[in-house]
């Protein structure tokens, strides 16, 4: 069977990947706090140049061109992916329970059954308990939680929340003009950002928390904002565009290969024979 087959073959299956991955940035693009994923594209040019000083073969020799026209017949495949974590707009909500970082590379700490958890989503809230959680229901974290748990509480008369721009929570006096602060959030940033794995629930997995730095004045903090998702939905539906014609492109050569080039090479032995 043909080599291009096999290329066009792959190929398709490169674009329906791509195809994956737009769709999930489409379908978050009104998800608070969500980060846009995008995949790279493996060719040989990008392959050679990094890895020929690493070849068995000496350059300019007869066994380097074999290997050389062998590796250029190899199909084109995703390599790698990576997430953007530039910052989206921030939206004004005037909920005093919603929170947004204006600085890239910063998340809440929340913790889930699965362990403590990173997320850039802070749409947060009370529950029964009056303890802050997420909107899936995980505590949010507070910076002593290496100490005590963490854990942020509000007692029932607590009807004025303020949080200053590096975290620091204070709830209102009753019956005065004063307050009294609380507990401090969990401002996390990650030592290296492409560790960070994401889980689901606008959640991100990472090695080890040591490789976690907690920031005690990270000025990031915005009360009463969410960030918006950083996709770019006008760039995400050209992608699409582009995407699924380059799946038609490659059907095509598919049915190049498969079918005209066999028939034709069939007529040609028939009228040998």
């Amino acid at each position: 069977m043909q080599t291009g087959f096999y290329a066009s073959a792959a190929g398709m299956v490169t674009q329906f990947n791509r195809l994956d991955t737009i769709a999930n940035n489409l379908a978050n693009v009104n998800t608070v706090g969500y980060k846009e994923d995008n995949l790279i594209v493996g060719d040989f040019m990008r392959v050679y140049q990094e890895k020929r000083d690493e070849l068995e073969n000496k350059n300019n020799t007869k066994e380097a061109a074999a290997f050389i026209n062998r590796t250029m017949t190899r199909a084109p495949q995703i390599v790698d992916g990576y997430t953007d974590q530039s910052n989206g707009t921030m939206q004004n909500t005037a909920n005093p329970l919603d929170f947004a970082l204006t600085k890239e590379g910063l998340f809440f700490a929340v913790k889930t059954p699965q362990g403590v958890r990173l997320t850039r989503d802070g749409s947060f809230t009370r529950n029964d308990e009056g303890t802050l959680v997420t909107k899936q229901g995980y505590e949010v974290l507070g910076d002593d939680y290496d100490k005590t748990g963490g854990k942020i509480s509000f007692a029932t008369e607590d009807s004025v929340i303020t949080v200053d721009k590096n975290g620091q929570i204070s709830t209102n006096v009753p019956n005065s003009a004063s307050f009294t602060p609380n507990k401090k959030l969990f401002i996390a940033q990650p030592e290296d950002l492409s560790t960070l794995k994401k889980e689901g629930d606008n959640l991100y997995t990472f090695k080890d928390m040591k490789d976690i730095t907690l920031v005690h004045e990270s000025g990031a903090v915005k009360q009463g904002f969410v960030e918006k998702s950083n996709v770019n939905a006008v760039k995400m539906m050209t992608q699409m565009i582009e995407t699924n014609r380059l799946v038609g492109m490659y059907q095509k050569a598919m049915s190049t290969q498969m079918d005209d080039m066999n028939r034709d090479a069939i007529e040609k032995l028939a009228k040998k024979a």
